[in-house]
C-alpha cells in the first residue's frame, strides 16, 4: 500500500490542488452519479440540465450518455494532463456557468433569480477563468532526458522502425546512443547521420539478441559506459497456425522477445541502481494483451514484456529508477513483412514518431502507455468489456486476412 499511496501523491503533485479536486469531481460524477442516474433513477424522477434548459423524463435520460463521456473524458485529460484539455475544458465549464445564470432567472426571475444567478454562476466562471489561464500546464513539457537520467542511451533493435526512431528522438535531446542490431551496415548509416546532425556521440554494436550469449556479450561490450537509459525494442513477430511454424525461429523469437530484454535488464540495472537515476523502456504491444490466434506465440511474448515491465515499475520506483512498457498498434515499419504478414496497405497504421514520443512522455509518469489512435486504444481494453472468447475470435478473424493461405 505504500506504494501504491507514494504513487498517488506523485500523480496528484502534477497539477494544483484545484485542478486535482476537479478531477476526481469528473471521475465521480461520470463512474459514480451518471451510472445510478441512468440505471436506477426512475425515467420519471430524471432531470438534465443543459445551457440553463432543463429537460424531464425521456427527454434527460438520453442525454446521460453524452454527459457521461464529457466528465469520462474529463477525468481522463486531468489525471493525464492531455493538451486538448485547452481550452475545451474551459469553454466547457464556462456553458456550465452560463446554464446557472439562464436557469435561474428563467425559473425563478426577479431578485431571487438574479442572486441565485450570482450565486451559482460566480464560482463557476472563476473556475472557467482558471482553467483558460493554465494553459501552460497542458503544454507539452521539456522531456529533459539527458538531464534526468545521464549521457548515454542503449537502444536494441535500432537498424530500423520503432529502434531506429527511438534513437533519432534520444539524439535530439542530445543524448549519446550506443546502437546494437543485427545488421551493422544500416547502423553504422545510423549512426553517421545522428552525429551529423544532432553533434552527438555513438557506438555501434553488432549484436544478435536471440542468440544464448548474445544479451551477456551486449552488456558487456557497454560495460565502460555509465547508461542512463536502455530501450528493450529489438523483438519479432511469426505469423501463421502453430503446427505449421518452424520450432527453432518459434524458439529465436522467444529469446529475443523475453529472454533477451530479461537478462540484458537484469544485468545494467545494478548500475542504475548503484548511481540513483536511470530508465528503462520496454517495447511490448497491444497484442500482449489478448490471444491472438495464429500469432499466439508471439502475443504471449508480448504480454510477458509488459507484465514483466509493469511489475519492473513497482520494483524500481524507490531507487530512482523510471520504467514505461510502450504497447503500440501496428506501426508502418518492416515487422509485418518480417513476420510474413500479408497486409501491404500502411496507410492507416501509427507513425513511429509517434509511438516514441508517448513513450518517453509517459517515463516516470506511468508503468505502461498504448501509443496511436483510439483504435489501438479500443484494441487494448477490448478485454475489459468483451469476453475473452469473443476477443480471441474477433483477433483471429483478423489475423486470418493477413496472414498467407499456406500458413493458415
Amino acid at each position: 500500500m505504500n506504494k501504491l499511496f507514494a504513487w498517488l501523491q506523485q500523480r496528484f503533485e502534477q497539477r494544483p490542488w484545484w485542478m486535482n479536486a476537479l478531477m476526481v469531481t469528473c471521475a465521480l460524477i461520470a463512474y459514480v452519479y451518471i451510472p445510478w442516474d441512468f440505471f436506477f433513477k426512475p425515467v420519471a424522477d430524471d432531470r438534465e440540465a443543459w445551457l440553463g434548459l432543463l429537460l424531464r423524463g425521456r427527454a434527460a435520460k438520453i442525454t446521460e450518455p453524452l454527459h457521461f463521456v464529457i466528465y469520462a473524458a474529463g477525468a481522463y485529460g486531468f489525471w493525464h494532463m492531455k493538451s486538448w484539455m485547452w481550452p475545451w475544458a474551459a469553454i466547457y465549464t464556462a456553458t456550465v456557468a452560463f446554464g446557472a445564470v439562464v436557469w435561474p432567472l428563467g425559473a425563478v426571475g426577479g431578485l431571487t433569480g438574479v442572486l441565485i444567478a450570482l450565486a451559482s454562476a460566480t464560482p463557476v466562471a472563476i473556475v472557467a477563468y482558471a482553467l483558460w489561464d493554465a494553459r501552460y500546464l497542458f503544454e507539452p513539457q521539456s522531456l529533459a532526458l539527458r538531464k534526468r537520467y545521464g549521457d548515454w542511451a542503449l537502444i536494441t533493435g535500432a537498424s530500423a522502425g520503432l529502434g531506429a526512431e527511438f534513437a533519432r528522438a534520444l539524439a535530439r535531446e542530445g543524448v549519446s546512443c550506443v546502437l546494437t542490431a543485427r545488421r551493422e551496415d544500416r547502423l553504422t548509416e545510423l549512426a553517421a547521420d545522428l552525429e551529423n546532425r544532432h553533434g552527438i556521440e555513438t557506438r555501434v554494436i553488432a549484436c544478435d539478441l536471440a542468440a544464448p550469449d548474445g544479451p551477456d556479450e551486449l552488456a558487456a561490450a557497454v560495460a565502460d559506459i555509465d547508461l542512463g537509459i536502455v530501450v528493450n525494442n529489438a523483438g519479432a513477430g511469426y505469423a501463421g497456425r502453430f503446427d505449421k511454424q518452424d520450432a527453432g525461429r518459434l524458439r529465436q523469437m522467444i529469446d529475443l522477445n523475453c529472454t533477451a530484454p530479461v537478462v540484458l535488464t537484469h544485468r545494467l540495472l545494478p548500475a542504475m541502481i548503484e548511481r540513483g537515476r536511470g530508465a528503462i523502456l520496454v517495447v511490448a504491444s497491444v497484442a500482449g494483451r489478448q490471444p491472438i490466434a495464429l500469432h499466439g506465440v508471439y502475443s504471449a511474448t508480448k504480454a510477458f514484456d509488459l507484465l514483466f515491465g509493469e511489475s519492473l515499475w513497482v520494483e524500481m520506483r524507490d531507487r530512482g529508477i523510471d520504467v514505461t512498457v510502450l504497447m503500440p498498434g501496428p506501426v508502418a515499419t518492416e515487422f509485418e513483412a518480417v513476420a510474413g504478414e500479408t497486409r501491404p496497405d500502411h496507410g492507416e497504421d501509427e507513425h513511429a514518431d509517434h509511438a516514441v514520443e508517448a513513450a518517453l512522455a509517459a517515463l516516470g509518469r506511468q508503468p505502461s502507455v498504448v501509443s496511436g489512435t483510439w483504435m489501438n486504444w479500443a484494441r487494448a481494453n477490448a478485454n475489459r468489456f468483451l469476453p475473452r472468447a469473443v476477443m480471441a475470435c474477433l483477433a483471429g478473424d483478423f489475423m486470418a486476412r493477413q496472414t498467407p493461405s499456406d500458413m493458415r
